[in-house]
């Protein structure tokens, strides 16, 4: 991922019942984004791509769980989340119900 790559920091939105719960109640979303990304990428990425204001930007890394199938053993692979809050007003009519 390049510095200034936009197109490269959000991978994909992360969409559960929880942060379904958590865009209508709190106007927060939640993507899956790149592990070198850190928030001022993910802000700009956001605001740019999805043309919101965003208030505020948290991260987690997510460690991938270890499986198994029969007596083969393997680890999904590591993950990192951000959840984006919008400022007050905004609406992301992309994940807006039919």
């Amino acid at each position: 991922m390049k510095k200034d790559d936009i197109y490269g920091v959000i991978l994909r939105p992360l969409i559960t019942e929880k942060g379904t719960g958590q865009k209508e109640k709190e106007n927060k979303i939640s993507f899956i984004v790149h592990p070198k990304a850190n928030k001022v990428q993910i802000r700009k990425a956001v605001e740019k791509l999805l043309e919101v204001k965003v208030q505020k930007v948290n991260v987690m890394n997510r460690s991938g769980k270890k499986k198994r199938l029969g007596r083969f053993e393997g680890e999904r692979a590591d993950s990192k989340k951000a959840i984006v809050s919008l400022r007050k007003g905004e609406k992301l009519e992309l994940f807006e119900g039919v």
